[in-house]
């Protein structure tokens, strides 16, 4: 961004002004740090912003955002994106890391078992969407895996709690696009949880620099939607 000071000086004057002054200020839509930059790490994930996160990650350890809490973002976007496209990230991460002088591995976060992981996998389901999400496994293979590898593997980790994961993976789905109804369940999600329609549009609104109008405006229907039912 800031070579676009010398190279592209009227437009870095007014993304740098939009992005880091009047988003971030608007009334009514603030987030407290750390939320904020999660939200900005989970979005570059979901819209593959890989050079922007380089920047990004750096600010948001600046901020307050511990290692592991940045790892995790990284871990669990694997559920909602693949390895294919989080490998860069993870790559970064660990570069950039290693240039702050901080030890890798992170210290573990995992709470479960490979005997035990399907079972409290499924719990963390029912917690978020409700009581039915406990036999939900049972429909099919990739049921049961959503249940043990998603939830199982990732929800369960320390080092995030299940609001601040609901939240980015919110924050996924939207930047990527195309997975407006799976939108529409992680909202509902989120506002189960507490994170009500009104703390997802400023999660939207603060995101919107780096994905664009159309997919926040998407995002903000979805929350829309989530509410209504």
């Amino acid at each position: 961004m800031f070579d676009f000071r010398k190279n592209d000086p009227e437009f870095a004057e007014r993304f740098e002004h939009f992005a880091l002054e009047e988003v971030v200020n608007e009334p009514g839509q603030q987030l407290d740090p750390v939320t904020r930059h999660l939200a900005i790490l989970a979005t570059l994930l979901g819209c593959q912003g890989i050079d922007a996160f380089r920047e990004e990650l750096p600010v948001a350890l600046d901020a307050g955002v511990t290692p592991v809490m940045a790892k995790e973002v990284v871990y669990q976007g694997v559920d909602y994106l693949g390895i294919g496209r989080v490998f860069p990230f993870l790559q970064a991460a660990n570069e950039i890391f290693q240039e702050r002088g901080i030890p890798l591995p992170l210290e573990g976060q995992a709470t479960t078992t490979m005997e035990n992981r399907l079972e409290k996998g499924a719990q963390a389901q029912a917690e978020i969407f409700g009581d039915h999400m406990l036999e939900a496994w049972k429909q099919g293979h990739i049921n049961r895996w959503l249940a043990a590898n998603c939830f199982g593997d990732y929800y369960t980790r320390t080092g995030l709690d299940l609001k601040q994961r609901e939240m980015i993976t919110f924050c996924y789905l939207a930047a990527q696009g195309g997975c407006e109804p799976q939108l529409v369940a992680h909202a509902k999600g989120n506002i189960r949880l507490g994170n009500d329609g009104a703390f997802l549009t400023k999660v939207v609104s603060q995101c919107l620099p780096y994905i664009g109008y159309p997919r926040s405006l998407n995002a903000i229907t979805c929350i829309h939607k989530a509410e209504e039912n």
